[in-house]
């Protein structure tokens, strides 16, 4: 059966199956993105939400996301476009934007001080060839490209896009395998691969979002900060912004409080014990 190549779920698809992520899908014998231009949220943000501190701070970005996703974190933000039954409905009922028209539409919104696209929302690699082509026109544009991931793609999907990247955001979820395993059903090894790769090439920042009595120990943050710290070597004189976040009860996660402000501080002190430019959300 046909293997799908984007992560390390490898999914081998029947024609006319989906795979895990439901946005990739087995079709005339090859899989490919089901998801492909359907476009369930497009916004004009600030790229600070992204969050991005330290790439083109002031400007806005034209956010744009579909739907699918090949992680299952209970606490998702985004569960109705990224991995509920809901998502499914988008498959028929989103819009169709081409390569073209979103890159069209990037530059119309320049006057109200626009750089270019963020791919965000649900997770874009899980269609990662629409990522491909939309971001090759905004380049051909003179505008950027932002991606928003999870990580957790093959470093032939990242090698298929980082030609037109300019800067990313991505989850570094925890640092223990029991954490992604076990609460998101992933793969540590691989979004760890996935960022080494990543910030050899484009401006990296990474985002943590803390959980109670999952990935809150000073002991674990220093050991995700010391391996940080590591990749100012595979990208020399780079320091690597960490996004700490806190917690809100939501979606399948809502068995404990919010994250204690002080604790979401205090982290970020430990963060900052190797690293430069730290800063706290949602506090």
């Amino acid at each position: 059966m046909p293997r799908c190549e984007v992560c390390f779920r490898h999914c081998e698809l029947k024609e006319g199956q989906l795979g895990f992520c439901s946005a990739r899908i087995c079709a005339g014998g090859k899989v490919t993105a089901a998801n492909y231009g359907r476009i369930t949220a497009l916004a004009l943000d600030p790229i600070e939400k992204k969050p991005l501190r330290r790439f083109m701070p002031g400007r806005r970005i034209l956010s744009v996301g579909s739907y699918g996703c090949n992680l299952r974190c209970p606490f998702c933000q985004n569960h109705e476009i990224s991995w509920s039954q809901q998502a499914m409905q988008f498959a028929d009922t989103a819009e169709f934007i081409e390569p073209d028209e979103l890159a069209a539409a990037a530059q119309r919104y320049r006057s109200r001080g626009n750089v270019g696209v963020a791919f965000t929302y649900n997770e874009p690699l899980v269609g990662y060839e629409y990522v491909r082509d939309t971001a090759k026109l905004v380049h051909e544009a003179g505008m950027v490209n932002v991606l928003v991931s999870n990580g957790t793609a093959e470093l032939a999907v990242l090698d298929e896009i980082l030609p037109y990247i300019d800067a990313m955001n991505i989850d570094l979820k925890g640092f223990t395998d029991r954490y992604y395993q076990d609460v998101l059903g992933g793969d540590r090894a691989m979004v760890m691969h996935f960022i080494e790769r990543a910030v050899q090439f484009c401006h990296v920042e990474l985002t943590t979002l803390i959980i109670p009595g999952e990935n809150d120990t000073e002991k674990e943050m220093r050991e995700m900060c010391t391996w940080i710290a590591h990749l100012r070597g595979l990208a020399p004189g780079s320091e690597i912004p960490l996004h700490i976040s806190r917690f809100f009860p939501r979606f399948h996660m809502t068995d404990r409080a919010a994250t204690d402000v002080a604790k979401v501080y205090k982290l970020a002190d430990v963060a900052r014990e190797k690293l430069s430019y730290v800063y706290t959300g949602n506090c």
